[in-house]
């Protein structure tokens, strides 16, 4: 036996068929909140393609808001016939996890809900984060191999290195280096070659299939020499001076 008394089951059928009610007027007279205009209609325009985005921009905005509004109304619609249809079998009032019964003060604050206090799936905020944020940690996520010394190869950090040299809105007071004082050294590792890793391989060249080599004697090869880190070729250094040649 329900513990709700006729009164009580009939004030709240009462509200829920006028929250019914005056959902799908709602929704009759606004044309699902303007969901079924076309897009541009408002503005007069015939394309949307359009020669003012702001104007359209706004109208985007609208529509989207819009189709929130409408879906709303159509799940509290939803809610409210499978209430109604709880009451024609009798188990209205009961929660639908433990079976004990829904005061009668929360179902009038709340007359469609189907749970008890303790089993409402909306009583608390939940503390549960998407799946996909464990790879985006620590930052560039997988992507990331900066930590393994195993791996020397183009990854996350590398291509946000690539867009970072276009600009960002930091300013070098905001630089995590205090000794930034330009915006040609913001951005991450700045100091970092580009193009490779190891010296050696801004100077030494070969051909298609890893013959012929050779050596461009950039300012990479003067300075790799002049660390002591290679040995000087036979053929003539333009970077030595002819005095100073090996003999």
């Amino acid at each position: 036996m329900s513990h709700l008394s006729e009164q009580q089951r009939n004030a709240l059928r009462d509200q829920l068929l006028k929250e019914k009610n005056d959902l799908e007027r709602r929704l009759a007279e606004n044309d699902a909140f303007g969901e079924n205009d076309a897009l541009g209609s408002t503005t007069g325009e015939l394309s949307a393609y359009d020669n003012h985005p702001a104007d359209l921009g706004t109208e985007m905005y609208e529509r989207g808001k819009d189709i929130a509004l409408n879906e709303s109304a159509e799940h509290q619609l939803e809610d409210i016939e499978r209430a109604l249809e709880r009451m024609e079998r009798g188990t209205y009032g009961q929660c639908a996890v433990c079976g004990k019964p829904i005061p009668f003060e929360r179902l009038r604050a709340v007359p469609t809900t189907a749970y008890c206090y303790d089993h409402s799936p909306d009583k608390e905020t939940s503390e549960r984060r998407p799946a996909e944020e464990r790879l985006l940690e620590p930052p560039f996520g997988r992507t990331s191999l900066d930590e393994r010394s195993d791996q020397n190869q183009f990854d996350g950090e590398d291509a946000w290195q690539i867009v970072e040299r276009w600009g960002t809105s930091d300013t070098p007071a905001m630089a995590e280096d205090r000794d930034v004082s330009d915006y040609d050294h913001m951005y991450a590792e700045a100091d970092e070659e580009e193009g490779y890793v190891e010296t050696i391989e801004n100077f030494l060249a070969t051909d298609l299939y890893g013959r012929n080599i050779s050596v461009v004697r950039g300012p990479q090869y003067k300075e790799y020499m002049d660390k002591g880190e290679g040995e000087r070729l036979l053929e003539p250094d333009p970077y030595v001076e002819p005095d100073n040649l090996p003999t």
